[in-house]
């Protein structure tokens, strides 16, 4: 029967995954890898053989039919990214929407996602939160700050380690040095960092080393004035 198995993969330790993911990446007849060299790896690691297929940013405009029409002619596939859960700040969501409108099956499986962790490690609040993923580089950047600064809930932002002081001033003009956040780098791997503190705390301690890894950023929502007069 066909389907589309997303399937995520680990963000550092290469035991995050699930034997159930494991058992899919064999069984299915193939896999689209946002990097098949990336990806190799970890399957070469897990003693799979199935046959893979370039599927990234640059091309899954034009691969989402071809990948379409061999689910409808009855073959199953999994879709991976390079770290994490697919379609979560990497390729995916216009394969998941195209086999929705096709009628394909679409199995999303648990597993690993950077930001759950960095929100639980970050000891602010997590019943409610809003993920922000990545913020527009240049056009539309300083516009959505503006925007989030009446947030009240706390915001995760994901950040390239060579703008993460630069983003950690911005945050600062926009929500304040004494706002609380906290600064997760390597989740899972072998030299994991999480560092709370005020933003002002944050910005001179990683002004002060290099700073190397895939970065989460949770950042305390503003205070809602009317719970605390109440």
């Amino acid at each position: 029967m066909s389907k589309l198995y997303v399937v995520p993969t680990p963000i550092g330790n290469l035991e995050d995954i699930t034997l159930r993911a494991i058992r899919i990446l064999k069984e299915v007849d193939f896999i689209l890898a946002e990097d098949t060299r990336t990806t190799g790896f970890l399957l070469k690691h897990l003693e799979v053989s199935t046959r893979m297929f370039s599927h990234h940013k640059f091309n899954e405009h034009s691969s989402v039919d071809k990948v379409a029409e061999r689910l409808k002619a009855g073959e199953t596939g999994a879709l991976v990214s390079d770290a994490g859960t697919p379609a979560i700040s990497d390729p995916g969501y216009l394969m998941v929407k195209k086999c929705i409108e096709e009628g394909i099956e679409v199995e999303c499986l648990p597993g690993p996602t950077a930001f759950v962790p960095a929100l639980v490690n970050s000891g602010l609040p997590n019943d409610r939160f809003c993920f922000e993923g990545f913020l527009p580089q240049k056009k539309g950047r300083k516009t959505r700050l503006e925007l989030l600064e009446s947030e009240t809930r706390t915001m995760v932002f994901y950040e390239s380690p060579f703008r993460l002081v630069k983003t950690l001033t911005q945050f600062i003009e926009h929500f304040g040095a004494e706002r609380k956040a906290s600064v997760s780098r390597e989740i899972s791997k072998l030299h994991e960092e999480n560092k709370q503190g005020t933003l002002d705390d944050l910005k001179q301690h990683f002004s002060s080393k290099t700073v190397k890894g895939e970065i989460v950023i949770v950042v305390e929502g503003k205070s809602d004035e009317k719970k605390k007069k109440a």
